[in-house]
């Protein structure tokens, strides 16, 4: 008997078998990531899309990450935040309805003796990310460097991975998107969070956030926390550092100095 037509898996008699899941679900996310431009769900559209961070494989003998030294960073500096909206193109965003912050400044107080602390806070870049873990399209992935990052052809925009984080890291873009950065694609619908720069990472070269932070106060040090010869990796095994929230299992490969 030939089927109906239907997805009702033979349930009304017609005799169909059901397309396996996996099997459709990979053809749909193959004929996605295929375009350059395309409409995922009515107002969840992509204007643009690099496949420059997974161009070439990613290291995994390495695991790049931060070390923030909160002694160093000066209240009010907003360098890192602003070097980030202009690398990655969400510079733009302020006086929309949701700002997005791939990297924001909080103020950190001791309830006991009043002194107050300010230090960026970004995606974490955990070695067991829960945004991916609850991820249903695959959207949300860490590549084997340890840089967690979000496919945006496969986000459906569900924001799961937005109630996952711990960090509050990632943000949705709820509005239409100009001229946007090559390397750094973003689009409606989406969620998206800090990549680490990851364009900058393959090249060679220190995140934007990094880089803008050696001039005011090198509080940010970036480097492979995998190699022992490496400064990031020299500072964290002789000084003392903390994981925000180190307790949950994650190990974020962002580490914090004088918090």
């Amino acid at each position: 008997m030939s089927g109906c037509g239907t997805s009702c898996g033979g349930s009304c008699g017609c005799g169909s078998k059901p397309e396996p899941v996996d099997a459709s679900r990979r053809s749909f996310l193959g004929a996605v990531g295929a375009v350059a431009v395309t409409t995922l769900a009515p107002g969840v559209t992509l204007t643009s899309f690099s496949t420059e961070a997974t161009a070439s494989p990613a290291d995994p003998n390495k695991r790049w990450g931060l070390l923030i030294d909160v002694s160093k960073c000066v209240d009010g500096c907003t360098a890192c935040v602003d070097a980030c909206k202009t690398e990655n193109g969400w510079e733009g965003d302020a006086g929309n309805q949701q700002e997005s912050q791939w990297i924001r400044k909080v103020t950190l107080r001791d309830p006991k003796t009043g002194v107050t602390k300010s230090a960026p806070v970004m995606c974490q870049h955990c070695a067991h990310p829960p945004c991916v873990d609850v991820c249903p399209t695959g959207a949300s992935f860490k590549r084997a460097d340890g840089i967690v990052l979000v496919d945006k052809h496969r986000c459906i925009g569900c924001r799961y991975c937005m109630m996952a984080c711990p960090y509050k890291a990632r943000s949705f873009v709820h509005h239409e998107l100009e001229d946007q950065k090559p390397w750094a694609p973003r689009g409606i619908g989406t969620v998206e969070s800090c990549t680490l720069c990851v364009h900058r990472v393959d090249r060679g070269e220190a995140p934007a956030c990094v880089q803008a932070c050696a001039s005011s106060g090198r509080a940010i040090l970036f480097g492979d926390l995998s190699d022992p010869k490496s400064e990031i990796s020299q500072a964290v095994a002789t000084v003392a550092t903390k994981q925000i929230r180190g307790d949950l299992g994650v190990d974020p490969g962002v580490r914090y100095r004088n918090l």
